[in-house]
């Protein structure tokens, strides 16, 4: 079996943990790849209630006793959720279809999908939600199918997501809502969408996030999409064919994110390193967008612009390279402010180097063979 790219971050993990624990304690870990840590992990030691069984015949059990017999998977699955109390956990083991339907996890408890769970379409829901809720953990998921939303969430405090593989034929793939509560201290771990046919993750109005990794494999839109949303940091971004043919990035910041309670631009948001190959753009920062510095770059091919910062304040690209693709530009759009205290230090290849118009502030360090052109 191939190692799948999201899951070699696992490995180098497990790897470092046994150089760790055998310095330590002479205690050894197996060599397991990210599938099979997923499968020893996910279910075990016994969780408060269960989802078994094969199309047409489930059994949700809550210790040993049954709350569903039947052939309704999503019925099946609810059951499990509805029946544990906060601080405990369900695994759904077995693999179904909840059609175009919603999973509803409470606050408090754990939901590990061990099996496969197939989704359709429902207009403006997701096939699994957490709405005002405290404590939820999704700790392992596999979905497929075409949904309007993957997972969505609104005002949520303390949300975890895990292990997470969305292979997808269309729709959504995580979304927090624009026109809703806030959410507060959001943790995702390995986040692995393909095939949306929008974005890979969307976030609205979030203050405080800890994201691991975000893996974005031929998706419509955006890889990772944060929106007016504070206090962060991202480990990895990366992206293969993400927005193709479009404006999107595999990482993009909009609408005010990085703007701190108090209107400002300290920096706030601190991102690892962004990597993206082919689609449209690499790194997009827009509309008003900033306080954030980005250690490492990788990026080549983009069909878009390598990098497009327009109407973004206190943004930071420490380092990093660019071979081919768009060019590189700093732009502005006349009905926000101008660029403002924005430093690029890149190598930069095969392609151009822009700014126009000149913003505030602007400092560049560029090595490569690009032809550069800034104020």
């Amino acid at each position: 079996m191939s190692l799948a790219p999201k899951r070699r971050l696992r490995t180098l993990i497990a790897t470092a943990a046994a150089v760790i624990a055998g310095a330590a304690g002479a205690v050894a870990l197996p060599a397991l790849d990210g599938a099979a840590v997923a499968q020893s992990t996910c279910g075990a030691n016994s969780p408060h209630a269960t989802v078994t069984g094969s199309s047409g015949a489930y059994v949700t059990k809550e210790g040993s006793t049954t709350v569903y017999s039947g052939g309704d998977y999503r019925a099946a699955v609810q059951a499990g959720v509805d029946t544990i109390s906060s601080g405990q956990r369900v695994a759904v083991m077995a693999s179904g279809s909840i059609g175009a339907s919603t999973i509803t996890i409470q606050s408090g408890k754990t939901f590990e999908g061990c099996g496969t769970i197939n989704v359709g379409n429902r207009s403006g829901r997701g096939a699994i939600e957490a709405i005002n809720t405290t404590d939820v953990n999704i700790a392992f998921l596999k979905m497929t199918g075409n949904p309007y939303f993957g997972l969505r969430f609104s005002g949520t405090n303390g949300l975890k997501l895990g292990d997470i593989d969305l292979t997808l034929s269309g729709g959504l793939g995580i979304r927090f809502d624009r026109d809703a509560a806030w959410n507060y201290n959001v943790t995702m771990n390995d986040i692995y969408v393909s095939g949306a046919g929008s974005h890979a993750v969307e976030t609205w109005n979030i203050d405080g996030f800890n994201i691991t990794k975000v893996t974005a494999r031929n998706v419509g839109e955006s890889g990772l999409l944060i929106q007016n949303s504070r206090n962060g940091w991202v480990g990895t971004v990366d992206g293969n064919n993400v927005g193709a043919g479009t404006g999107y990035a595999t990482f993009r910041m909009a609408n005010t994110n990085g703007k701190t309670a108090s209107g400002g631009y300290a920096t706030n948001i601190w991102v690892d390193n962004v990597i993206s190959r082919g689609g449209g753009r690499g790194i997009f920062c827009v509309s008003q967008s900033g306080g954030v510095v980005i250690k490492n770059v990788d990026l080549a091919s983009n069909g878009n612009n390598a990098v497009l910062i327009e109407n973004c304040y206190n943004v930071s690209i420490r380092g990093g390279t660019v071979n081919g693709g768009g060019e590189v530009r700093l732009a502005a759009r006349t009905e926000f402010a101008n660029n403002k205290d924005v430093w690029i230090t890149m190598r930069v290849d095969n392609t151009s180097v822009r700014e126009s118009p000149c913003g505030e502030n602007t400092n560049w360090t560029i090595t490569g063979n690009a032809s550069v052109n800034v104020c």
